[in-house]
């Protein structure tokens, strides 16, 4: 479990664009994943771990599992805040939470990513790459 004081997280604002939304003038479900990956994007911007930071490692990150739950619509031209946190594992592991909230602050959408580290070779990773030990030491995890 993660203490209050390592809990790393980032706060991005995004607006609905006209291309995101179904005939019933809400945000088509799918694009909700689209909305995580706006937050890894800007956590890893934030806190020192984009992707190209882990390709340049010599590794990649392909998700394994995703989780979405929806509470309320979004439409076009709303903006909402995305809140991506980052959870603490000891395993190889990178796993995002993410809760998004509307303009009246009412969750919207909550859910989870989880990404493993595959080599330059494709092989899975059991262990931290090091250069991820390094960031989770610095980061104080």
């Amino acid at each position: 479990m993660q203490s209050e004081e390592n809990i790393l997280s980032c706060t991005e604002e995004i607006r609905v664009r006209f291309n995101e939304t179904d005939p019933l003038g809400i945000v088509w479900h799918g694009h909700y994943i689209v909305y995580f990956e706006d937050g890894r994007e800007a956590f890893g911007r934030e806190h020192g771990l984009t992707y190209l930071d882990i390709q340049k490692a010599g590794y990649v990150t392909p998700i394994v599992k995703s989780t979405c739950e929806h509470f309320l619509p979004l439409k076009y031209g709303e903006t909402f805040k995305i809140v991506t946190t980052f959870v603490n594992s000891t395993s190889a592991k990178l796993i995002y939470r993410y809760e998004l909230f509307n303009e009246n602050n009412k969750l919207v959408c909550s859910g989870e990513t989880i990404q493993v580290f595959l080599d330059s070779d494709n092989n899975l990773c059991l262990y931290n790459p090091e250069f991820f030990q390094a960031w989770k030491d610095k980061m104080g995890l």
